[in-house]
């Protein structure tokens, strides 16, 4: 993830964006994951002169990557996009500090599965479907799709923080949806979201989605099975909870009550109310649309009296 904290940090990005064909190019790599130019200026009809132009600007601000690779006619330029997602942070606030880990999503810390339910690898299933016991191979950490009717799976999140260290923010991207038999693009689902055992708040998936193939789907994997989801993003902060920029519940970081000692266990989970229990499935990088697992994203402050001291 790209995350501008202030708007003229980002001035660069936002004159990358400013083309049409620059964003045509941008999804163009979203969907083939990678291109040569020559490609790009096929697919788009323009001469790879007026191409090399865009394609610089793009480079120069961070939004993709370029290769060099050995192809039939000489060396080629290989185009990749830099990262999956763009974060700006509009109220231009500083972060004092931050750090960022991606916990593969089976490498879970506990979990409760009711069929239907399964995982697999970017090579295979684990096990067999919908037998909840394969849920505790020690294969289980390399899953890139996990499938659960009801019950939860809980991350263990590391704590980096030292005792001079505030939390301002916990941040958590996945990409999730519902969890139907073969799939259903409208059969919508009440996903919970809980930190430390405390229920933040609860977003509704609209479907388990199968009708095209995701993009980082491998080759072996059905056509009749769900293929992608929805990103989402998570914040906590001292204002509430939200998802996406929009209020979930009051839940803020000081009800959760952590510091550089706590545990942070985050936990997304289908009950047994009784509304819309359809399961969830969370897509790891091999699966689904986006090339990313459990992204989360830790902000804080440091305490201005040990900063002193520690400045003496």
């Amino acid at each position: 993830m790209i995350y501008i904290k202030n708007l003229m940090s980002g001035v660069n990005i936002f004159k990358a964006l400013s083309s049409e064909v620059r964003i045509q190019i941008l999804e163009l790599l979203a969907t083939n994951q990678s291109l040569n130019l020559n490609e790009i200026a096929s697919k788009l009809n323009l001469s790879n002169g007026a191409i090399t132009m865009h394609i610089k600007k793009l480079e120069d601000s961070g939004l993709i990557e370029i290769n060099t690779a050995v192809g039939k006619h000489g060396l080629q330029k290989i185009c990749y996009l830099n990262k999956d997602k763009l974060m700006v942070d509009l109220k231009n606030k500083e972060v004092a500090n931050l750090y960022e880990v991606e916990i593969k999503i089976g490498h879970y810390s506990n979990y409760h599965a009711v069929p239907t339910c399964g995982l697999a690898t970017r090579d295979s299933i684990i096990g067999d479907f919908d037998e909840p016991r394969y849920f505790a191979d020690p294969q289980r950490v390399d899953s890139e799709i996990i499938w659960i009717s009801e019950g939860f799976l809980e991350y263990r999140i590391p704590n980096y923080l030292k005792p001079n260290h505030i939390f301002s923010e916990i941040q958590f991207s996945m990409e999730l949806s519902s969890e139907a038999p073969g799939y259903c693009d409208n059969y919508p689902s009440d996903i919970y979201f809980y930190v430390n055992n405390i229920e933040i708040g609860s977003w509704t998936s609209p479907g388990d989605f199968g009708d095209i193939r995701g993009t980082f789907n491998p080759d072996w994997w059905p056509p009749h099975l769900n293929q992608y989801g929805m990103l989402k993003l998570i914040r906590i902060n001292n204002d509430g909870s939200f998802i996406d920029g929009c209020r979930i519940s009051n839940v803020t970081l000081q009800d959760i009550g952590l510091d550089y000692k706590s545990d942070i266990l985050f936990q997304i989970a289908v009950t047994n109310k009784p509304f819309n229990k359809r399961g969830l499935t969370i897509y790891g990088k091999s699966f689904g649309n986006y090339a990313q697992d459990l992204l989360t994203r830790v902000l804080y402050t440091v305490h201005n009296d040990d900063k002193a001291t520690s400045n003496e």
